[in-house]
């Protein structure tokens, strides 16, 4: 069966300075992110083994390192893409991205309400963790969660579809212990283009997210 790759960034480890550094994003992505495939990848050799030997004594342990291996991979991979050296500013529908405005301001009241939420959930994430503007598809709205770690404090079904990363391997070696102007900065970059895509998959996906209407 096929098992976890990292991808490659979609641009330089330059390509979002001033805002993130190339050292941060090399070390980021060819260490970082290389490390949870890499976990997620022995997880599953290690549950093969388990279920070869029916050696059951480490499976909490098993199921909770695949759980967060597996989702640090696929947040990260979002990550990168959800992020753009030409984004920033605010969706609108000249842009070609008004479906997303709107469903940002029927969700939230307005983009600014949105936006403060977001930026308070990822900068007040306890320890470490990620704040995510996720397509919930129950109601059909947008919902923020604030993710601890990388699996923690989900709602079932939600579909991440912007992430920021308040892990402090995601700054520190640049904005030092000051989250909040990292993730005030973050902003600068969001690639809405990539945002408003996952939104519309999600949404079209929506009926098949869930087994009961």
């Amino acid at each position: 069966m096929a098992t976890y790759t990292l991808p490659e960034l979609p641009y330089d480890y330059a390509a979002l300075a001033p805002v993130i550094s190339p050292e941060i994003i090399e070390l980021h992505h060819d260490k970082h992110h290389a490390a949870y495939v890499k976990g997620a990848n022995d997880t599953l050799e290690q549950l093969a083994e388990a279920r070869d030997k029916e050696a059951w004594g480490s499976i909490n342990g098993l199921e909770k390192n695949l759980a967060f291996h597996l989702s640090g991979h696929i947040l990260h991979s979002i990550y990168w893409h959800n992020m753009t050296g030409d984004g920033g500013g605010e969706p609108h529908e000249k842009d070609g991205v008004g479906e997303l405005a709107d469903a940002l301001a029927e969700s939230f009241g307005s983009y600014a309400g949105f936006k403060a939420q977001l930026t308070k959930a990822a900068a007040t994430t306890q320890g470490s963790g990620w704040g995510v503007l996720a397509y919930e598809p129950v109601t059909g709205r947008l919902i923020v969660e604030q993710i601890y770690d990388h699996q923690g404090n989900v709602g079932q079904g939600s579909v991440p579809i912007l992430v920021f990363d308040a892990w402090e391997h995601a700054f520190y070696l640049q904005y030092k212990n000051q989250k909040v102007d990292f993730i005030e900065a973050m902003w600068q970059v969001v690639n809405w283009q990539d945002v408003a895509k996952r939104y519309r998959s999600a949404r079209e996906r929506a009926n098949n997210l869930l087994l009961a209407p």
